[in-house]
């Protein structure tokens, strides 16, 4: 767990870095910035999806899952919830919707990758925490840009990128075939797209309420359950 202890501290100290920064930053670079993690959001997204195809055993599988999963989101209306959630930690601030979108974002970015999904397995079945290491170093960097932007509400995702990286240890140290090959490239494509969602949203060319399409990423795990029990 060292790795992932390590790169929850880099996103804490790196948000709290950035939010000093905050008040300095004249809305002119606060829209470059927006631009500038919107591009950066795109290119990471489908780089991971684009990358992982050829891993695919079943190509249609990410169609389904966005489909059922964003079925599923919107009947739960996670943004919405999530957006509400914010406004009342915000007590009403006018920037709220910037901080939902910017967490969300973040969040996704630093949960949904390769490095932050393998880095955690590698290190519970080999003891080798270099991919964590090197994704702290990336996540300290865009910390920093996120809080500069957004405000110290995104160290929000510390817990979160924790929680996630701990489930990943947590199962691979219990179980060292529990979490095969070819899931987690079902769970890069799918989770590769909606990092470019989100960047699409960031760049206002299209509001993808990538949160109601988060349970999507289940529906490859529930298929690969199935699957092993049939």
């Amino acid at each position: 767990m060292l790795g992932t202890i390590v790169n929850t501290i880099t996103i804490i100290v790196g948000g709290l870095i950035g939010a000093l920064l905050h008040r300095g930053v004249k809305q002119k670079y606060k829209e470059v910035l927006y631009t500038g993690l919107g591009l950066a959001a795109t290119a990471i997204g489908l780089n991971a999806t684009i990358s992982h195809f050829p891993k695919s055993e079943y190509p249609v599988l990410f169609i389904i899952s966005l489909a059922i999963g964003g079925i599923v989101g919107t009947a739960l209306d996670i943004d919405g919830r999530f957006k509400r959630l914010i406004d009342r930690i915000k007590k009403g601030n006018g920037n709220s919707n910037r901080l939902a979108e910017g967490l969300s974002t973040a969040i996704l970015l630093y949960c949904i990758g390769p490095l932050s999904m393998l880095g955690p397995v590698i290190s519970a079945l080999n003891g080798d925490n270099t991919f964590l290491f090197t994704n702290a170093t990336l996540d300290f960097v865009s910390s920093m840009v996120f809080a500069s932007t957004y405000g110290i509400g995104m160290i929000l995702a510390a817990p979160v990128l924790f929680c996630w990286q701990g489930m990943f240890w947590l199962v691979a140290h219990i179980s060292s075939t529990a979490i095969s090959d070819a899931l987690m490239a079902e769970l890069l494509i799918v989770g590769g797209l909606l990092i470019t969602g989100s960047g699409l949203s960031l760049l206002n060319l299209k509001d993808c309420k990538t949160l109601n399409l988060l349970p999507a990423l289940l529906i490859p795990v529930i298929w690969f359950l199935l699957k092993a029990l049939l």
